[in-house]
């Protein structure tokens, strides 16, 4: 229940108490709200505990803390700007709301990306003000990154950052209604890693029942860690950090000194991996992730979703359409590819060389080594996972939508492109956010935000994007291009994604 205490606060009753938010153009915003307790101390490492209550009002009108973290590395510094904030309450989330006192209105439960170590519910980019005024409910969540979220030592315990976002989303099932939402029609959606987390969700039996439908944004069940590479990671990392590679050990550690032998480990793995020390994590480049530990990730998520889990959730999946440009041009790798590095990437990443890079060089005739190799990545990396995801739901009792986001960035010169993560602004229509302008450039098309937007509106709201569903025989699949029109294309680039049989 809903109380006003001045014209810009109102106040709503929760599980552990009473919360005053701040209203403003029609929206009402309760932000830093608790729904585990702090996982440090004597709960450093172990699985989400619940919130205690408080007495009296809380105020809820700032961010929360942030998970502990480093910034990003050097070349990804700038281009997803996000503040560091202090304090032992990070798993909190944030509430817009069109009005508390309503009842039965969908909700959006966001998980943001960051390679699983960083990023925040407190990057304004996210801020659900655009989706809260279309009558929809937005929730963003914290979670446990890096090895505070994801190291594995063993089978004794995995996944926290998991737990954590289940704990969320069985927070939202208690308080939800509170803010106007309905706790039976919850949407469950995130970009990159968040996108890699809801996933990962669709096949973790102990999520089920807690969200109705779901969104991946650029990511998808490829990057999930087997329990060997998992251990193989800590191993490093304990050598790093002089202590047994056991959970004990690591909890016994300043969380700030394993963030910076964490953050060492990523940029080495990200930018000069050795293939003898790191095997596949050289080219999936996250050592932190969701593991197949076989209890709260019992199956890969794609055997998972091929045997029928989450069959009943429908989905909405895909990828921007040059990806992998984030990598190569954030990096100043992508004119140092020549005609020799091309073929042997292409090679390492599985199929033939010779007939791959003369197919993508085809329907790119002007393309030099550096961008063929930017769109043989983004398909290994992206596309593919996301199709693998869609194909494995074949037959499922819900319908699933594919989408490809075609905006292309003009920042570096106009090289970025259509790159990894410059869609999330357009989804939450947040695209005059501060501190995007290297990300989105300055004058990004607000034509582009509305039918992004309102294309997720519809998905949220009523279960369908606008376009036809996807299945294996036709691959419909909604194209957002570069002037805000959404189209259906039928089996876009199907002969490069044809390549990819048996080996991704």
């Amino acid at each position: 229940m809903a109380t006003s205490l001045q014209p810009d606060a109102t106040a709503v009753r929760v599980a552990q108490g009473t919360l005053r938010g701040r209203r403003s153009g029609g929206v009402t915003a309760f932000l830093g709200v608790p729904f585990a307790a702090a996982p440090f101390g004597p709960r450093r490492m172990l699985p989400p505990q619940p919130p205690a209550p408080w007495d009296g009002v809380r105020d809820a009108l700032d961010y929360g803390p942030t998970a502990t973290r480093a910034d990003y590395i050097p070349q990804y510094v700038g281009l997803f700007p996000e503040p560091i904030i202090p304090g032992d309450e990070c798993l909190n989330l944030n509430v817009w709301t069109p009005d508390p006192g309503a009842s039965g209105l969908p909700v959006f439960v966001w998980f943001h990306g960051g390679a699983f170590t960083n990023g925040s519910n407190a990057v304004a980019a996210y801020d659900g003000t655009a989706f809260a005024r279309n009558g929809v409910v937005l929730v963003s969540v914290n979670y446990r990154l890096g090895a505070e979220g994801f190291l594995y030592t063993g089978p004794e315990m995995a996944n926290l950052g998991l737990l954590d976002q289940i704990a969320a989303l069985r927070w939202v099932q208690d308080n939800i209604a509170a803010f106007g939402g309905d706790p039976a029609q919850v949407t469950i959606g995130g970009e990159s890693a968040g996108a890699m987390s809801v996933v990962a969700l669709l096949a973790v039996p102990r999520a089920a029942g807690l969200f109705q439908r779901a969104i991946a944004q650029s990511g998808a069940a490829a990057n999930t860690l087997a329990p060997q590479t998992a251990l193989l990671v800590a191993k490093h990392l304990a050598e790093a950090l002089d202590i047994a590679p056991t959970r004990e050990a690591f909890a016994g550690l300043d969380p700030d000194k394993i963030v910076v032998a964490s953050r060492a480990l990523l940029n080495e793995v990200q930018t000069a991996g050795d293939p003898a020390k790191w095997g596949a994590l050289v080219q999936s480049l996250l050592p932190f992730a969701p593991v197949v530990d076989g209890d709260v990730l019992p199956r890969h998520p794609l055997d998972a979703i091929r045997g029928g889990a989450s069959g009943d959730v429908p989905l909405l999946i895909g990828s921007n359409l040059e990806e992998a440009r984030l990598m190569l041009v954030a990096s100043d790798s992508i004119d140092l590819i020549d005609e020799a590095a091309l073929h042997a990437a292409t090679a390492g990443y599985g199929p033939p060389p010779g007939p791959t890079v003369a197919a993508y060089r085809a329907a790119r005739p002007d393309a030099g080594p550096g961008d063929l190799l930017a769109a043989i990545v983004t398909d290994w990396f992206f596309r593919v996972p996301a199709v693998r995801v869609a194909e494995a739901r074949a037959g499922a009792a819900a319908a699933t939508w594919m989408y490809r986001f075609d905006w292309r960035s003009p920042s570096y010169d106009g090289r970025f492109g259509a790159a990894h993560g410059v869609e999330f602004p357009f989804v939450f229509d947040t695209i005059t956010a501060p501190d995007l302008t290297k990300l989105i450039g300055p004058n990004p098309p607000q034509q582009v935000a509305d039918a992004t937007h309102a294309a997720w509106v519809r998905f949220v709201a009523g279960g369908d994007p606008g376009w036809a569903p996807y299945d294996p025989d036709v691959r419909a699949t909604g194209r957002i291009d570069g002037n805000g029109a959404v189209d259906v294309l039928i089996d876009p680039d199907g002969a490069e994604l044809r390549l990819w049989e048996g080996h991704r």
